[in-house]
């Protein structure tokens, strides 16, 4: 490495002569945050959905009443319409 470039390019860039950053102890403004009504609204919506259930445990219930008295039949037709259903609403 030759030493008269490195020195060249300090005395091109100056990095030797770092600019200094004063202080000066006023705050002229503070922060603040807004949140709009359409924000607050989001907020009411995701609390209410994080207190209700995942599963619906009466409908899941009454399946398996019905599976174990054997009442609880589902056609094949109603099974494909109904995979053919989820299937288009997922790809769209």
């Amino acid at each position: 490495m030759r030493i008269e470039a490195y020195n060249k390019i300090n005395q091109i860039y100056q990095t030797n002569n770092a600019a200094k950053v004063s202080k000066t102890g006023k705050v002229s403004a503070s922060d603040k945050l807004e949140i709009s009504q359409i924000g607050k609204d989001i907020q009411v919506a995701k609390a209410a959905v994080a207190q209700t259930e995942d599963v619906r445990m009466d409908k899941v219930n009454e399946i398996k009443q019905r599976m174990a008295s054997g009442t609880y039949n589902v056609s094949a037709e109603e099974l494909a319409d109904k995979l053919v259903e989820n299937y288009f609403d997922q790809s769209i």
